[in-house]
């Protein structure tokens, strides 16, 4: 839990559960780190998932720890070795000795993008005082929406604000602009759709949607991007045997007219691929590994298809379907259909985009109201206060 050092300076500290509450995590952690370059970040969540996913994403003023078990003795040492500076808790992190034990030593506490389901009042309305002493812990709550905000202030929250929902606001991928040019001029004006993030068993099921595809749209190209690029030779050899003409790309192949589906194996181009296909399947959910992050897509103007395995988003997924901005298939037989309607039908698809569209501009400026609403925790005199606070001492409640 310790082996890595505590870095000189102002720490802020955020704890997140799994992969939903550390993008939300990552959302802010941008935003604070462009008004304080010089502070430092530590975030913690539970899952290995979550780890993996914050290796690849945060940025190099944030280190990622896995969260002490919520024992008196764990996060005694925790905080001792780690002495933040300000605490930030993600959706419904409310485990009783880490915040009193946070809260003892007067450090600043805010419960951002606070959640509180009904299933989750009733439970914590058991234990009144208990609640009343975690949720008065923290100087502030911002809360998701009215429901939870409502249930936060029933439970003893003594400052609750609203404003939205940070799972929506997550930043672009980028793409390097040369390279996107160069496979756009590669497609030329072929029927493309786009798999992203596949995990094993998937390659499989997109080979067969392919064949099925090509019936309706003769210069069909598919693009499959496995979430391990290393895999890309096994998921070129699997192809061959499904008699499927296939290009490499870490190999340096590229896409002709011979083309069926083109295997990009290569690390951290997503976003030239969301950027280049109408439409994507997104990985990890017709096999059960839980699925991978639909925003991504969706804010590039990709039209999204998934399975059903997609609990690792799982609150994501399900606003995004009920508001019919992204297309759920519910096993590997319905899938050619579900791409073949959203290739066939732009009025359907475009429909589709607008709504996920409408998703994330709900929440272009939840990112700025969390910050404001954290300013009153934060320095007032950034680069002066980080500089002058190498004592890694925390700073009393205002």
């Amino acid at each position: 839990m310790t082996h890595q050092a505590r870095p000189a300076g102002y720490l802020i500290w955020i704890h997140a559960v799994s992969v939903g509450e550390s993008l939300s995590a990552l959302t802010i952690i941008t935003r604070i780190l462009k008004s304080y370059p010089d502070a430092r970040i530590l975030l913690t969540t539970g899952t290995l998932t979550s780890a993996r996913l914050m290796s690849e994403r945060l940025p190099r003023q944030a280190i990622h720890q896995f969260a002490p078990l919520d024992h008196p003795a764990y996060v005694t040492r925790f905080l001792d070795h780690w002495h933040p500076n300000l605490a930030l808790m993600v959706e419904s992190e409310l485990w009783p000795n880490l915040i009193l034990d946070t809260a003892s030593r007067a450090i600043p506490m805010a419960l951002i993008n606070a959640r509180m389901s009904d299933t989750s009042f009733k439970a914590w309305a058991r234990w009144p005082r208990t609640i009343k002493s975690l949720l008065s812990s923290f100087d502030i709550c911002l809360a998701q929406d009215q429901q939870s905000a409502d249930r936060l202030k029933n439970l003893g929250a003594s400052k609750v604000e609203i404003i939205g929902n940070l799972k929506f606001s997550s930043p672009a991928l980028p793409v390097d602009e040369t390279d996107y040019a160069q496979v756009q001029r590669q497609v030329g004006t072929r029927v493309l759709w786009l798999a992203a993030s596949t995990h094993p068993g998937e390659e499989e099921i997109m080979a067969k949607a392919h064949q099925a595809l090509r019936h309706h749209f003769s210069d069909l190209l598919t693009i499959i991007v496995p979430r391990h690029p290393e895999r890309g030779v096994a998921i070129k050899n699997l192809l061959d045997d499904y008699g499927i003409r296939t290009s490499l790309r870490s190999q340096g192949e590229t896409i002709d007219s011979a083309t069926d589906i083109y295997i990009a194996d290569t690390m951290g181009e997503l976003g030239l691929f969301y950027r280049l296909a109408p439409i994507t399947f997104v990985g990890g959910s017709l096999v059960p590994h839980g699925g991978q992050n639909p925003l991504e897509p969706a804010r590039l103007n990709c039209a999204t298809v998934h399975g059903p395995h997609v609990f690792n988003f799982a609150d994501i997924y399900r606003e995004l379907d009920e508001r019919h901005a992204s297309l759920l298939v519910l096993d590997a037989e319905n899938l050619p259909e579900g791409i073949r309607r959203l290739l066939e039908d732009e009025p359907a698809r475009l429909a589709q985009i607008e709504a996920a569209q409408q998703s994330l501009t709900q929440a272009d400026d939840v990112i700025e109201q969390c910050f404001n609403a954290l300013l009153p925790l934060l320095p007032h005199s950034d680069q002066a206060h980080l500089h002058t606070n190498g004592r890694n001492e925390p700073h009393a409640r205002s």
